[in-house]
């Protein structure tokens, strides 16, 4: 018992600190799991042992764990095919005035559709709405980003199916010998947190966040301005410039905000440095000054804003600009952000080759809110993370249509519905109804629901594997083993009977509310999926202490396996708790402590409610 739960400490500390990727941790755990069963058997009365190979390693043919990869290549079928397009356009408004409203819309739209798809998905498919409707109306991003994927997890807490954890901690009371917990046994509950927490995600959250800058107005300087790249070849006059005193005198009017050498950047203050040929120079200018530059030196670059500007009404200097551009194909900033099932995520900027690949030069990345200053070629790419890229209007939309990337600049009409979208659809309507019904069970239904995705052609068998996520698969395989080793050697009932002791732990509503607390604090250091499976155990043996009235309408069980639901499920005041909170990371601009300020209050409101709930609703004292 004490090797397991010395075992279980070091895998935690493992998963929060990440000098580890996660699926190496994973392997490792699992590797000494089954290395300790062969030489320490730990044996029934009939002498079999309880931590063979097979015991070990039944995690991965859990039945929940399958439903979730299923439900994830659903989910990716759904975003190949921009199933939900036409509804959210149905909320969108054409005008500025109505943003807000639309934004709104959005929220209800994502939290009740989370209660029955996979959130990651639908936060995806929302990012790049959000991002029109936030600059049609001037609403900084950091106001919405994290609402977004606030009203997602708690969405997720209302049916069985809104998220993975509910899955796996049914799966675990399955395993452990209790009824499984039904598709809708929980709404009415999960319903009155989500409620509450969506009033204070819509009145509270945005007056608490502060607008932040994104990064390409840390890069690249105000956006009212031109944004130029200068590309310096061999033969270029500007080779040889030196900076003095702050300034490159070959560049009158020009604020140089970045060069770009060989791979890597040089940032400001450039005291003393020369333009190289080969370099890539990044500046703001008026236009004024910009089509000074145009009619003596090769190379531009415009940004979205500006770029509508020269496509408008010309003006005088705007015939200058137009006439230096010379009919060539205007280039724009972009930025794009790494999916979960991207191909990219762990290979190299070098490695990648965006500039051969894909027509476009990779000038910054942002990892969690922070722009990554060191050598561009040698980063390698995590899911989330924000790439600033420069290349052709044409190339930008190419990757528009790229599963691999979330383009976060440009507005919603650039994403067409393809015609495989009536199909997902309802193959995600028959999947999740059939399942709802009692049908089919939940595994079934969703892994027929991925193989018809395929066979129907909404996504093809390579695009359905990369959308299963090789973390959840080992996290929560290697989460199993180690719960079912806890189990075995009485470690979860160990760690129960300490929670016990606590001296205001004396009844059930008290002891159950503490395990709501300690639960939600676990679930944003540790991941939720791991939470949940580690405290599954420990809440039913925990339950097991306790007598229930004979008149009792509730099942302690129950109600204590809930609270590892709703606990689990509270992923808000840490980044690194859910993945929809590292996905809108970037775009908001958000740091850590946003999400400490922000959703530790709500995590203590619903802890709050759910005392309510358990007391008033279930009728537990």
């Amino acid at each position: 018992m004490w090797f397991m739960l010395i075992l279980t400490g070091a895998a935690v500390i493992a998963f929060v600190r990440e000098k580890l990727p996660l699926e190496v941790t994973s392997v490792i755990l699992m590797t000494v799991l089954l290395l300790y069963g062969q030489i320490f058997e730990i044996t029934d009365d009939a002498g079999n042992n309880l931590l063979d190979p097979k015991v070990i390693l039944s995690g991965f043919s859990n039945p929940s764990l399958i439903a979730v990869l299923a439900l994830l290549v659903m989910g990716q079928g759904m975003i190949h095919t921009d199933s939900l397009r036409f509804l959210t356009n149905f909320l969108v408004f054409s005008r500025p005035g109505l943003a807000k409203l639309s934004i709104m819309l959005i929220f209800i739209f994502v939290m009740i559709l989370s209660a029955f798809m996979n959130n990651t998905p639908l936060v995806i498919i929302a990012i790049p709405i959000m991002q029109a409707l936030v600059a049609s109306s001037s609403m900084p991003a950091s106001k919405v980003m994290m609402p977004l994927s606030f009203v997602a997890i708690l969405g997720g807490m209302i049916t069985l199916v809104g998220s993975s954890t509910n899955l796996l901690v049914s799966s675990t009371m399955v395993e452990l010998g209790y009824p499984a917990l039904g598709f809708f046994d929980f709404v009415y509950p999960g319903m009155m947190l989500a409620v509450v927490g969506f009033v204070y995600v819509l009145l509270v959250i945005p007056r608490m966040l502060k607008s932040r800058t994104s990064i390409k107005e840390e890069l690249v300087g105000d956006e009212k301005e031109f944004v130029a790249e200068l590309d310096i070849a061999e033969d270029s006059k500007l080779v040889g410039a030196e900076c003095v005193d702050g300034k490159f005198s070959a560049l009158k009017g020009m604020n140089v905000k970045l060069i770009q050498r060989g791979g890597h950047l040089i940032l400001p203050p450039f005291e003393g440095h020369k333009i190289h040929s080969g370099d890539i120079l990044i500046v703001a200018a008026t236009r004024k000054s910009l089509a000074d530059l145009l009619t003596k030196y090769p190379g531009f670059l415009l940004s979205d804003e500006e770029a509508q500007v020269i496509d408008g009404p010309p003006d005088d200097e705007d015939e200058a600009v137009t006439s230096a551009l010379g009919g060539v194909e205007t280039r724009v900033l972009a930025k794009i952000m790494i999916t979960p099932a991207s191909r990219m995520v762990d290979m190299s900027i070098d490695h990648i080759g965006f500039h051969k690949r894909f027509g476009v030069i990779v000038l910054g990345i942002q990892r969690r809110a922070r722009v990554v200053r060191r050598r561009l070629g040698r980063i390698r790419l995590e899911a989330g993370d924000v790439l600033l890229v420069a290349g052709q209007n044409s190339r930008i939309n190419n990757l528009r249509r790229n599963p691999d990337f979330i383009v976060l600049s440009g507005s919603k009409r650039d994403l067409p519905v393809p015609g495989k979208a009536p199909i997902a659809i309802s193959i995600f309507l028959a999947t999740i109804g059939s399942a709802a019904a009692g049908i089919i069970s939940i595994p079934a239904a969703a892994f027929a629901g991925a193989v018809v995705m395929i066979g129907t052609g909404c996504l093809n068998i390579r695009q359905a594997t990369r959308a299963v996520d090789r973390k959840i698969f080992l996290l929560v395989g290697s989460m199993l083993a180690l719960g079912a080793a806890l189990q075995i050697t009485g470690g979860a009932d160990f760690i129960a009977g300490l929670i016990l002791k606590v001296p205001f732990a004396d009844s059930p509503l008290m002891v159950a509310s503490l395990l709501f607390l300690i639960v939600a604090i676990t679930t944003n250091v540790l991941t939720n999926n791991a939470c949940a499976i580690l405290f599954t155990p420990i809440a039913l043996n925990m339950a097991s202490h306790f007598q229930v009235p004979e008149d009792a309408t509730y099942n302690l069980y129950y109600l204590f396996a809930i609270t590892v639901v709703f606990g689990a499920n509270c992923s808000f005041a840490s980044p690194i708790g859910y993945q929809t909170n590292l996905l809108v990371m970037g775009p908001g601009q958000y740091k850590f402590r946003d999400f400490v300020k922000a959703g530790m209050p709500l995590v203590l409101v619903l802890w709050i409610t759910y005392i309510f709930i358990m007391k008033f609703y279930f009728g537990l004292n």
